[in-house]
Formats: structure tokens, C-alpha cells, sequence
């Protein structure tokens, strides 16, 4: 009797680690996948951006099913950087911005773009006692020498690049103005130093300046829209090749998939789109931004 019941318990002893293996409970805990690291070039007042891609994280994360990080940045040269040594994977660039990033990353790849990226325009803006009007044409600049002027960031492309093509284009060079050309950061401070007299001019992204209208963040009698420019191509996002290591093969298709299926009709979604001021997101492509690149180098913007 002894010697059977031995005999059982080796022979259970040499199951139980056959049945260890078909047990469901992991016997270690799996590594979790590293967050998908998203950022911006910080074109608008900072709340408003920090607020607004917060609620995009989280719908990225939950449609993707990835945790995603949003990653505020101080300027645009910070966006590229951070883009360039892998800080950042997902990007909202403008058109200037995105090409110098995609040339710093083989394979980066521009993923989609607001519905009014493919026809976007800048506004020249003027203070109300500059003396300035209604300009109706690119030769019409010049009357623009002699005063003061300022930009937006020095590597923003709705509020420096184009307008600086464009004020070339009509045969006014930066040493035409009175003084050197300012660099005020972000659209809004454009805004707010024009309106208050410190530049006569200023150039700024056209839905940003529609936005403050719609707000009613813009004091109508201190400042006003002398021109608009032609149409460009600029915002984008752009993505870094190496998330398909990290999260798998189709995952750039996930992220596209994702922006292009945000639908005003849902209102969480809309709240998105709204920070955006699109009504949707659509596909884009490196080539889209030739332009940009070109007259980048022309201006010096790109080596």
C-alpha cells in the first residue's frame, strides 16, 4: 500500500508542471508597451493647446489602444529637434516645420492634414492708425515700406515663410520696413502687439485670426485685415518610421485611420476638430510640400 501511494505521488509530481503550462495566469507580468509620445509646434496661446490635445491623447490612446503622451514644447526649432533624436513620434507640424523634420528622419512620413490645409491663406494685419487699407494685389505691397512690421515665430510658415515669399513676390524686401521685422513667438502675440501699436504690421495664420473674430478676442477698432495671401499648402502631421517596431506593421494605417475617421457629428470628436478649426481630417503626402521646401531654401530656411 505504501509503495503505490509513492508511486502516485511521483507521478503527480511529474503532471503538475504539464499542467502548470496550460494554466491562463501569467506567471510573470508582461512589460507594457512604451507611450506613443505626441507633440505640437506651439502656434497658439499655450492653455489653449495644452487643453486641446489632451482630449486628442486620449482618443488616440483608446482607438489605437496604446497609451499616448502629449509633450508640450517651448518653440518650433524644439519640435524639430525633439522629432529628429526621437523624443517625439507624432508631430502637428506646419509646412516649413514638417520638411525640415522629414529631412532629418528617413521615412518620416506627412499623414494627414486638415480639410483646409490644401488652400491655406495668411492675413497681413495693420493697427487702425498706421494709415494702411485694403491691398488688392501683390504689387499693391509696397505700400507696406516704411513701416513697421512683425512675424510670427521665425520658422512659422503661415506667419513668416509664405508672407515673406509673397511681400518678395511684390518687390519688398525686409530692408524696406521701418526697422527690423519682429519674431512676436505665436500668432496670438501678433495679434496682441499690433492692436496695440508696438507694429504698425503684422503678418498671422488666417484661421487663427478667424478664431479671435469668432471669439471676440480682437478689438476691431485698434486693428483690421489689409490683405490676404494666395493659397499654400501647410499644416500636417508627421510620423516617425520606427512606431511600426514598436507597435507593429500597420500601425502608421492605425494612426491615418484614426484622424480620418474623427466625425463632427460625435461630440467628443468635435471638440477635437474644433481645436483644430476643421471640420475634418484628410489624407496628405510628402509631396504635398515641394513648394514649401523651395521656397524654404530660396529664403534660407532650409540648408
Amino acid at each position: 500500500m505504501k509503495r503505490r501511494i509513492f508511486t502516485g505521488l511521483i507521478s503527480l509530481g511529474l503532471l503538475l508542471p504539464v499542467m502548470a503550462c496550460g494554466n491562463p495566469i501569467p506567471t510573470a507580468t508582461e512589460t507594457p508597451l512604451p507611450p506613443l509620445q505626441v507633440g505640437a509646434i506651439p502656434d497658439q496661446d499655450p492653455e489653449k493647446v495644452q487643453r486641446g490635445y489632451e482630449a486628442l491623447a486620449n482618443y488616440l490612446s483608446e482607438t489605437l489602444g496604446v497609451p499616448v503622451n502629449f509633450q508640450p514644447v517651448t518653440d518650433y526649432t524644439a519640435a524639430v529637434i525633439a522629432f529628429k533624436v526621437g523624443d517625439l513620434d507624432l508631430v502637428w507640424f506646419g509646412g516649413l516645420t514638417g520638411v525640415q523634420a522629414r529631412l532629418q528622419v528617413p521615412g518620416a512620413a506627412a499623414i494627414a492634414q486638415r480639410d483646409i490645409d490644401a488652400q491655406f491663406h495668411s492675413v497681413f494685419i495693420a493697427n487702425t492708425n498706421s494709415g494702411l487699407g485694403e491691398i488688392t494685389s501683390l504689387e499693391e505691397l509696397a505700400v507696406l515700406k516704411g513701416h513697421s512690421l512683425t512675424f510670427g515665430s521665425e520658422a512659422s510658415t503661415s506667419g513668416r515663410l509664405m508672407p515673406q515669399y509673397f511681400l518678395e513676390q511684390g518687390g519688398v524686401t525686409l530692408t524696406d520696413f521701418k526697422g527690423e521685422p519682429g519674431f512676436s513667438g505665436n500668432h496670438d502675440a501678433t495679434i496682441k502687439l499690433v492692436e496695440a501699436g508696438t507694429y504698425e504690421v503684422g503678418a498671422l495664420n488666417e484661421q487663427v485670426w478667424l478664431d479671435r473674430l469668432e471669439e471676440g478676442a480682437v478689438d476691431l477698432e485698434r486693428v483690421q485685415v489689409i490683405w490676404r495671401t494666395p493659397a499654400y499648402y501647410d499644416y500636417h502631421w508627421v510620423i516617425n518610421p520606427q512606431v511600426s517596431d514598436r507597435y507593429g506593421e500597420d500601425f502608421i494605417e492605425k494612426v491615418q485611420a484614426a484622424f480620418l475617421a474623427l466625425d463632427p457629428a460625435i461630440p467628443a470628436h468635435q471638440e477635437i476638430l474644433e481645436m483644430f478649426g476643421a471640420e475634418q481630417f484628410i489624407e496628405t503626402e510628402n509631396s504635398n510640400y515641394d513648394d514649401i521646401e523651395a521656397i524654404g531654401r530660396e529664403i534660407g530656411k532650409i540648408q
